[in-house]
């Protein structure tokens, strides 16, 4: 999240508490400016104060709440050129607040996917078909390929077709709805797609239900919450040469 990286552009939105007598901290006009130039003006307004509100929206709706008073109250000040407080604390309390947004951003979103992780799990591992291997990753086969085709090792790069959700069915990535085959090292993804793919013959289509800790962990990748459990449809559809293709390290995330 960005927080308030255009302060000149943001202390606009205080030209209209500047003139007000009464203290009152959401002052409202009783209607818009007949003048256009005062429209132009009331637009400006709107428009930075859309993105200071969505910028504490998205705070609150994970928690972490800043007094709206606060904001206004420094916005008045510095235009009025009476702000209590310099430039350089300014920054450094910024980044404070990013740094501890982050943390509780990604401490809240981890404790909620990690719980609906863990009953994911335990439902699905009683669904019919599916197989829990040691590690924990569990398995159905949705389409086998032909019985005498070659499945690939952990050194060798396969051409797949995939779809990745999180359990609530959000799809974060899908090689199908870009319309290219996604062509992948098995040892530079996640461990659950080391561990998974090697299952798979050529020509077969199998659904993964990726634990966190085979998946990306207490880190946030891309739209994936952190502890999140990862379900991933995936077609095999060749294993290829290692000296034909380059290697490189492979996120499959919402960035993708």
């Amino acid at each position: 999240m960005t927080y308030l990286k255009t302060p000149i552009a943001l202390a606009l939105v205080a030209v209209a508490l500047v003139g007000c007598s009464k203290p009152e901290p959401y002052p409202i006009s009783e209607q818009l400016p007949a003048e256009q130039r005062d429209q132009m003006g009331y637009a400006l307004g709107a428009s930075v104060g859309d993105f200071v509100h969505s910028n504490l929206a998205s705070q609150e709706e994970s928690g972490y709440v800043v007094d709206r008073n606060a904001v206004i109250a420094g916005f008045v000040d510095t235009l009025r050129d009476s702000g209590k407080m310099d430039k350089e604390t300014r920054q450094q309390l910024l980044e404070a607040m990013q740094e501890e947004f982050t943390t509780h951003r990604n401490d809240t979103l981890g404790a909620s996917a990690q719980a609906d992780g863990a009953a994911f799990l335990a439902a699905n591992a009683q669904a019919e078909g599916v197989v829990t291997t040691e590690s924990g990753l569990q398995y159905k086969v949705l389409e086998q390929g032909p019985a005498d085709a070659p499945k690939p090792t952990a050194e060798d790069i396969v051409e797949v077709h995939y779809e990745g959700r999180l359990v609530n069915g959000e799809v974060f990535d899908s090689s199908l709805e870009r319309g290219e085959p996604l062509v992948i090292p098995l040892n530079r993804v996640i461990s659950g797609w080391t561990e998974g793919v090697q299952l798979m013959s050529v020509g077969s289509t199998y659904q993964f239900v990726i634990p966190a800790e085979l998946g990306y962990g207490a880190r946030m990748a891309g739209s994936i919450p952190p502890n999140s459990t990862l379900i991933f449809d995936v077609q095999l559809l060749q294993i290829i040469k290692q000296e034909t293709e380059q290697q490189a390290e492979i996120e499959i995330d919402g960035n993708q």
